[in-house]
């Protein structure tokens, strides 16, 4: 088995409530190894960059939406003025990549075995409220996307955590130039993983 590297991003909610120092030790608790750090500002370009532009990433956001509205009662046509999944997807990008450059963000890699389903569990459910206590989500937020949505804006929900290996890879190098990661051995690998 090979090692494998995750992108985390804490959002700017999570740097302005100063969590950054709380968040990372959960990751290096786990066994995990910061590779590369970046702190500033998100460009615009990078932040369009990082989330997709196509119509079925743009239908499974919108759908979400209509799903968690659907479940509540509410009416999509009045925040959004649609109910096509897809325009609505469109508008939650738009309002994801204002949120990624309001202020300051944290970028790091990581890297382990198993290191995607290892950022997943960790991170918690990507809505906060349903973010299950002892994830980072769970514990440092409780944000709902019905009140998101009526505000004009995304969930703020902490962290960003690659969802695939894929999208890890693709993430890191989107990020980060390949001199800005430092893979390393840790000392403790060798009692983790007996090695």
């Amino acid at each position: 088995m090979t090692k494998q590297k995750a992108l985390l991003i804490i959002k700017p909610d999570g740097v302005a409530r100063g969590l950054c120092g709380a968040i990372l030790k959960r990751f290096e608790q786990v066994g995990l190894t910061i590779i590369g750090l970046k702190f500033g500002m998100a460009d615009e370009k990078t932040v369009v960059a990082h989330y997709p532009e196509t119509d079925v990433w743009f239908e499974k956001v919108g759908q979400r939406t209509l799903t968690n509205y659907a479940e509540k009662s509410l009416d999509t046509k009045g925040i959004f003025k649609t109910d096509n999944a897809v325009e609505i997807g469109k508008t939650v990008k738009k309002w994801l990549i204002d949120y990624f450059q309001e202020s300051p963000v944290l970028c790091v890699v990581v890297e382990g075995y198993n290191v995607i389903e290892i950022v997943r569990k960790l991170s918690g459910n990507t809505i906060p409220l349903l973010a299950t206590p002892g994830t980072i989500r769970g514990d440092f937020s409780h944000d709902t996307i019905d009140l998101a949505n009526e505000q004009n804006r995304p969930l703020r929900n902490i962290i960003h955590a690659s969802d695939t290996v894929e999208d890890g890879e693709k993430e890191v190098r989107l990020w980060f130039k390949p001199e800005e990661l430092f893979s390393s051995v840790r000392t403790d690998e060798k009692i983790m993983f007996k090695k």
